[in-house]
């Protein structure tokens, strides 16, 4: 599962030239974080994982089950990749982040597979969903209905059981009530997102195109389908977080945008090419099909990075931003989805673009 992925990321690039060479651009410490990550937080994931497939194995229901221990198995990498930023952390710190970013990141996943994926989930029931996001990240907020609009089957109170632990997590750090504002905003992005992303097809552009005129008036130097993409990340939440971990309370708000709107969207533009097979088979919307061209694609990913390593540069510890930012792209254009969808040259570019 995990490291397998990882094994095959590995092994990839060290045996590609371009791929080695992004990593060797990084300088010696980028390949001594690189290592530290492997070593020291992906046994940390790995750990968390297993302990929520077991949560996971006890579902009733047949198909939320089958749901979740796919989330869980597909895109273990995912979690991985949370926990990327702990690689700065002692291992105490390590761990307790850890312990929130993997159930929180198992939590986005089910979500969206159930939205994706789950034959019996009515657009109606997305927002309610969702809520179990809102409420993870914030621990002083009332547990909500998630199933109320469906889909129907009992999960033996798995979504909750991941609620709870995040909460219970981010109750043990330290002021962690000043992260409460951006992880709101995040959450609540995050659900319009998928809530209009995975809308009947006939639909689902202009109200996405509705969306972003309506609250995407900051940020028009995106497209619409950037705006979504970026609002679609995760590492928004987990940058203010580290800050935190790291007493830098007065870095929490520069954290949150100096990963949104171009690192986020980045992130999950990178996502959604190595998703483009999948995501065709399932009828589903692809940011990185909206481009007009591929030039037009990899301009911007050239451009959202540049932006990136920019906002990066006003934070107090930029050596870890950057190191995220290059281990996240390493990761999905060295990815075993890649090559089965005759991808490979593209992400090569991709990786120059990133240089």
């Amino acid at each position: 599962m995990l490291e397998d992925e990882i094994r095959w990321a590995v092994t990839r690039v060290l045996l590609g030239r371009d791929r080695f060479g992004f990593l060797l651009a990084g300088g010696l410490d980028g390949a001594l974080d690189l290592r530290r990550f492997l070593v020291h937080v992906v046994p940390l994931a790995r750990t968390a994982i297993a302990q929520i497939v077991r949560l996971a194995e006890r579902i009733p229901d047949d198909e939320l089950r089958a749901q979740a221990l796919t989330s869980l198995r597909s895109k273990a990498y995912h979690i991985a990749g949370a926990g990327i930023l702990a690689t700065f952390l002692p291992p105490m710190a390590r761990e307790h982040y850890i312990e929130i970013v993997a159930p929180l990141e198992a939590i986005y996943d089910f979500l969206d597979s159930l939205c994706d994926r789950h034959p019996d989930t009515p657009v109606r029931a997305f927002r309610a969903l969702h809520e179990a996001l809102a409420d993870a990240l914030d621990p002083g907020r009332a547990l909500h209905p998630y199933y109320e609009y469906g889909p129907c089957g009992d999960d033996g109170d798995y979504l909750v059981a991941l609620v709870r632990r995040v909460r219970a997590a981010l109750l043990r750090l330290g002021d962690y009530e000043l992260l409460l504002p951006h992880f709101r905003t995040a959450a609540l992005l995050y659900a319009d997102t998928q809530t209009f992303k995975h809308l009947p097809e006939e639909e689902r552009q202009a109200a996405c195109i509705a969306w972003f005129n309506e609250k995407g008036g900051r940020y028009r130097d995106l497209s619409w389908w950037e705006f979504g993409a970026a609002c679609g990340s995760q590492f928004h939440v987990y940058a203010p977080l580290y800050a935190a971990f790291c007493s830098e309370f007065d870095q929490i708000g520069k954290a949150y945008e100096a990963y949104f709107p171009a690192l986020a969207a980045l992130h999950v533009l990178l996502d959604s090419f190595i998703d483009q097979a999948e995501d065709a088979a399932h009828g589903e919307l692809n940011w990185v099909t909206c481009y007009a061209s591929n030039a037009q694609f990899i301009e911007r990913v050239r451009e959202l990075a540049g932006q990136a390593r920019e906002r990066f540069s006003d934070l107090r510890m930029p050596r870890a931003h950057v190191f995220t930012l290059r281990t996240m792209s390493l990761f999905y254009l060295t990815h075993p989805k890649i090559e089965p969808q005759g991808l490979d040259r593209q992400a090569r570019t991709l990786l120059r673009a990133l240089s």
